[in-house]
């Protein structure tokens, strides 16, 4: 578990590629074999956080019927940019950084990044689709269409973020998607 935390914060930090195991197991404050005894490789932790990353998700409310579904897709957005504007801009989604930077260099990786992007994606689809069977939400685009491209969006808006360091593409982002989209 140690381990696992330390690897979350480093590889947050600096990327997967910018950092080594020595600096994994000195921030967990273990020896280096020890890491060897719980992972197989760093490739292995890294596939590990991904799943621990999305476990640790805002997605939840997605799933809450004490809200309406339009509601719970705007919540869930809104967690998101306070996440990350609460970061100073200074770190992005890890499945977005894992997939620009490994998508090419490790099959296990990009494999479980892709299951993560299809569950939350599906999340996405759920309340999407019950606002459409409510009518809150238009049904000429298929819910599943919709999902993606949101996802898809809103993984640009974060990188946009970063990089200009303020909040201008999230809400641009929200106001595009919740007035011209889930209409």
């Amino acid at each position: 578990e140690q381990i696992v935390e330390a690897g979350m914060t480093v590889l947050l930090e600096k990327g997967f590629n910018g950092c080594g195991v020595q600096e994994i197991t000195d921030c967990a404050g273990v020896p280096k074999g020890s890491f060897y005894n719980h992972f197989e490789s760093k490739e292995a932790l890294g596939a590990e956080i991904v799943e621990r990353y999305a476990e640790r998700s805002v997605r939840g409310v997605l799933a809450d019927r004490s809200f309406p579904p339009i509601e719970r897709l705007r919540l869930h957005f809104e967690a998101l940019n306070e996440r990350y504007i609460g970061f100073g801009f200074r770190r992005g989604c890890l499945l977005g950084n894992f997939s620009a930077e490994l998508s090419d260099q490790s099959a296990l990786i990009r494999a479980r990044l892709a299951e993560v992007f299809a569950h939350w994606t599906k999340d996405l689809e759920a309340a999407i689709s019950e606002a459409q069977a409510q009518g809150a939400i238009g049904a000429s685009v298929p819910a599943a269409e919709l999902a993606a491209f949101l996802l898809n969006a809103y993984e640009g808006a974060l990188l946009r973020a970063r990089v200009e360091k303020n909040r201008d593409a999230f809400e641009n982002f929200m106001r595009v998607a919740f007035t011209k989209i889930l209409t």
